[in-house]
């Protein structure tokens, strides 16, 4: 998410347009990010929630109140941040029309490439009223939190999504609505003979470390190592409804810049390689170098990538061996030797 969307949402109230919320209220700012400025005679208190490890822990630097989940209610406004994925920010929405006290001014801004201009149309035809402005590459739109609202709440909320018949997740975390082709290409190669205790870096809702417990009844116990809250939430329940008698503990960690506490047997993981809505091959880089400082002596990483990202020369230099498994039209499985 740029600054420029933070700047939007704060405009109505920088321009004059809407006026500054005062001490003694309340705001409840949903996905927010660290980096605004409160425009001259904003005295409201704001409660930021951000599940994301990286942006909750920018928030926690900038002296933000900031929580991962949602709680509370009868809050004088709500500011929503939105980003890529339709079904959250609709959700987000949807939470604010719960939490806002009737009357409750609710603001709403993303960039043009978070669908911005769609989500504002479709709000709009509930007719609630309000207003929009364009500014910074964005739009922000606003309204009063009306009556009888849960039917719209009902629709605009984020519902569960059952995958394979085993496992639930939600929109907004990755591959929430089927199985990852890549995950399911390394969950294909992992050690049926495993029994040390292992990790799962980035482990999303849990398919990979519910994999390795179903493959290898000998582990010892899996570690679950992710940045979303919802998604790691989520793997939990995965994790106890799918692999019960296998040992698990679930960290909410940012893996490419906070260290694991424990060395490991064997870590697996699908890194990441977006950044926002651009290819950012680093990420995987950072993690990659994560599993090699997190590892035992003799320990493996397994990890799946899209074929042409260039993994290899992190691998080299941070493992004493390393090579290929497979490969498939799109994917590649590597492993590292520590």
């Amino acid at each position: 998410m740029s600054r420029d969307a933070l700047k939007t949402l704060f405009h109505p109230f920088a321009s004059e347009v809407l006026p500054p919320l005062g001490a003694g209220e309340r705001v409840l700012f949903l996905g927010a990010e660290a980096g605004y400025i409160l425009p001259p005679g904003f005295e409201a208190t704001i409660e930021a929630v951000q599940p994301f490890r990286p942006l909750y822990r920018a928030l926690e630097a900038s002296r933000a109140a900031v929580k991962p989940v949602v709680e509370g209610e009868a809050y004088d406004a709500a500011f929503i941040l939105c980003g890529k994925h339709k079904g959250e920010n609709e959700d987000r929405i949807a939470e604010a029309l719960k939490r806002v006290k009737l009357g409750g001014l609710i603001v709403v801004a993303g960039g043009k490439e978070d669908g911005i201009q769609s989500l504002r149309k479709r709000i709009e035809r509930f007719g609630w009223g309000g207003d929009s402005l364009p500014k910074y590459h964005g739009v922000v739109f606003w309204f009063g939190r009306p009556e009888n609202v849960d039917d719209v709440i009902a629709k605009l909320q984020k519902q569960a999504v059952r995958v394979d018949g085993r496992f639930t997740a939600a929109p907004g975390m990755f591959s929430h609505d089927r199985i990852d082709g890549g995950s399911e290409l390394l969950a294909s190669r992992l050690p049926e003979d495993f029994r040390g205790h292992a990790a799962d870096f980035g482990a999303g809702w849990g398919y990979l470390a519910v994999e390795l417990a179903k493959k290898a009844p000998g582990v010892k116990g899996i570690d679950l190592f992710e940045a979303d809250y919802e998604a790691l939430e989520a793997a939990r329940a995965n994790m106890a409804e799918n692999a019960p008698r296998v040992p698990a503990r679930f960290h909410w960690q940012d893996m490419t810049s906070e260290e694991t506490r424990d060395k490991f047997d064997l870590i697996v993981m699908n890194p990441p390689f977006h950044e926002g809505h651009s290819t950012e091959h680093s990420l995987g880089v950072a993690m990659i170098k994560a599993a090699a400082k997190s590892l035992k002596i003799g320990g493996r990483l397994m990890l799946v990538a899209n074929r042409g990202l260039p993994y290899e020369p992190v691998l080299e230099t941070s493992f004493k061996e390393f090579g290929e498994t497979c490969r498939n039209a799109r994917f590649k499985v590597l492993w590292g030797k520590r």
